[in-house]
């Protein structure tokens, strides 16, 4: 049988193909690990914290300014001759010698500085020790200081920042 009925007609329209692309397509970039994501982070936040941490510690209170109370301490009893020029106690005084300690007192007597005897000469049965204490806090009215245990000897605040400690024993 033969019919002249046309066969049904969609009723959508044909679909198109898309247009080709003017470029190549690219892959997709990969999602950043989270393992590596969270260490990445971890990096930043500590590099921004030390910065910040070592920006801060240098802007802190300022520091009181300091001297070096400096001068001399002679020993003139139990002096004895080390090597060429150098000298220490002997006896009593043994306690004596380069690298005893100084120790400078503020004016409630409490330590404000510490320090040590340092290079010696023996000279006419005496020994002359040189004195350098640093980084002693400015302001006071007086300083006491003290070689070893042997009593502390005061001085006023412009006689200790100009140097001019000259201490004896013996």
């Amino acid at each position: 049988m033969t019919t002249d009925a046309t066969p049904p007609q969609p009723t959508e329209p044909p679909a198109t193909p898309p247009p080709l692309p003017d470029s190549p397509p690219t892959t997709p970039k990969k999602p950043l690990n989270s393992i590596l994501a969270g260490l990445l982070g971890l990096i930043l936040g500590a590099g921004a914290v030390g910065g910040t941490w070592a920006y801060t510690a240098n802007q802190g209170p300022d520091t009181p300014p300091t001297f070096t109370l400096e001068g001399s301490f002679t020993l003139t009893d139990g002096a004895r001759r080390v090597g060429e020029d150098n000298c220490r106690g002997t006896g009593g005084y043994d306690d004596i010698a380069e690298g005893t300690s100084v120790t400078v007192y503020d004016a409630t007597g409490g330590v404000a500085a510490t320090g040590q005897l340092g290079k010696s000469v023996y000279t006419a049965g005496l020994c002359l020790f040189l004195v350098s204490v640093e980084n002693v806090p400015k302001g006071e009215k007086f300083y006491q200081v003290e070689v070893s245990h042997r009593g502390k000897v005061q001085m006023t605040a412009e006689e200790a920042e100009a140097g001019k400690l000259a201490a004896t024993l013996g």
